[in-house]
């Protein structure tokens, strides 16, 4: 995050790449969950799509959880 001039925190935005990366799928998932509403995203004046890097971190930690909660002992 950096701070600007007028003292709003400016997010660190993600590209599909990089998310694909976090979550160990193809980037065209990434865009996929995206269009499906799964993760929020950003477009940029060139049309790219971005991600806020905290909703993804939040997205990550969910399914996570989650998983390890469907893997407890049987």
């Amino acid at each position: 995050m950096t701070i600007t001039a007028n003292h709003q925190v400016e997010e660190r935005l993600l590209t599909p790449g990089e998310v694909a990366t976090l979550f160990r799928v193809d980037p065209k998932t990434v865009t996929r969950w995206a269009t499906a509403g799964r993760i929020g995203s950003i477009r940029t004046p060139g049309g790219h799509r971005r991600f806020r890097e905290s909703e993804v971190q939040q997205l990550l930690s969910q399914l996570t959880t989650e998983a390890g909660a469907a893997g407890g002992v049987e």
